[in-house]
């Protein structure tokens, strides 16, 4: 894996996303450039269907660009194959929901563990890890719970250490705080200033929150399918 020479950790060139409907061409998002650095914290807020989302899944390769190019530590990860972009994801990307996506069926510990197992870890060694990680969250007490025995805002912040357990390169983070009450927002956002402190993650954070987006170094706004500064 290449290093970028410059500070940019992700460049993004002339992205473009449409979709048909019907007889009717929707452009989503149209000729996007912009560059996030390493450590940096970007909010890109704007209105519920402006595309926030769908530019979040285009820069984590869940979603394919009509055209454009996304480059994450130097490497064009749309040029990669579907299984090549599945290891990227999993080795460099962290990615926290609205709704948290924990596995009901898995007790927290388990859930935080999965992308090490995924990558091949062992077991016992995965889930040490995890249980590391989700002491960090402050969740010690609650790992062996299953996410139905959980509060909204303890699965937020498992769902974050399962984000952050692989030590990725950036966080994307799609309305994380979109469902929570306020002072489990102020946690949530808390936790990621200290991992981009302690880690020098980034994160690149969509939404509509604009206390929460104030709190980021940087702000755009997606509008009518372009970036414009807040």
């Amino acid at each position: 894996m290449s290093n970028s020479t410059n500070n940019h950790l992700i460049e993004v060139k002339g992205l473009d996303r449409s979709y048909k409907d019907g007889a009717l061409q929707v452009e989503v998002l149209n000729d996007l450039n912009f560059t996030v650095g390493k450590g940096e914290q970007l909010a890109i807020v704007g209105a519920s269907g402006s595309g926030k989302s769908t530019l979040l899944h285009l820069i984590g390769a869940l979603d394919k660009p009509n055209s454009g190019d996304v480059i994450i530590n130097g490497q064009n990860i749309h040029k990669l194959s579907r299984k090549a972009q599945g290891n990227f994801r999993n080795q460099y990307i962290g990615f926290v929901y609205q709704f948290h996506h924990l596995l009901p069926e898995f007790t927290a510990e388990e859930n935080v563990a999965m992308p090490l197992i995924i990558a091949g870890m062992n077991r016992a060694k995965a889930l040490s890890e995890a249980a590391d990680v989700i002491e960090k969250v402050g969740l010690t007490n609650r790992k062996l719970h299953k996410p139905a025995e959980l509060s909204g805002g303890e699965r937020q912040r498992i769902a974050f250490a399962r984000a952050i357990v692989n030590k990725p390169l950036v966080v994307l983070a799609d309305e994380p705080t979109g469902n929570l009450d306020h002072g489990t927002a102020e946690r949530v956002y808390d936790l990621m200033r200290e991992l981009n402190q302690e880690l020098g993650t980034s994160f690149v954070t969509v939404t509509h929150d604009l206390e929460l987006a104030g709190k980021m170094q940087r702000q755009l706004k997606l509008e009518d399918g372009v970036l414009k500064r807040l």
